[in-house]
């Protein structure tokens, strides 16, 4: 059985390769949206209802009210409903320690439970809860912690 055992092997590496594929497709890269543009940033801001300075613990991105909102990677829907200030939040957990949060959407695609795929159109934009304009407030967390989502917003696939 020499013959088998290289099979063996063979299947092995694709798996690893195949592995390595979805592992890339898990980690978050490009933005949140088809159509729109960054209306605030990550980090210390006004708040546009209170004039306050505050954190903002996310991107803003502002477009058409009803257009794509997509899955910046491959994960399964953990939360997909109002959530106090979010609106109709959507909350999507990657497997690898990520977790990516798309709030204030108009409509959601898919609920809870659901896997979803990189690129996905997942809500329709909108100012549901705490949103002054039509938008997509989109936060990156990584075992748990929020983080600046602009480095994986300037990662294409």
């Amino acid at each position: 059985g020499t013959m088998s055992s290289h099979f063996t092997r063979l299947d092995a590496l694709q798996l690893l390769l195949l592995d390595r594929d979805l592992e890339q497709e898990r980690t978050p890269a490009g933005r949140p949206v088809k159509k729109g543009w960054i209306s605030s940033g990550f980090g210390e801001r006004i708040d546009p209802f209170t004039g306050e300075k505050t954190r903002h613990e996310g991107l803003d991105f502002a477009g058409a009210k009803g257009s794509e909102v997509l899955a910046v990677a491959s994960g399964a829907v953990t939360w997909a409903g109002p959530w106090a200030g979010f609106g109709n939040l959507l909350e999507i957990t990657h497997g690898n320690g990520y977790l990516t949060r798309y709030a204030h959407n108009d409509k959601l695609l898919v609920k809870a439970g659901d896997s979803v795929t990189a690129g996905q159109e997942i809500a329709k934009m909108g100012q549901t809860g705490r949103a002054s304009t039509p938008h997509v407030h989109f936060e990156v967390l990584y075992q748990g912690r929020v983080v600046n989502p602009n480095k994986f917003v300037k990662q294409g696939r």
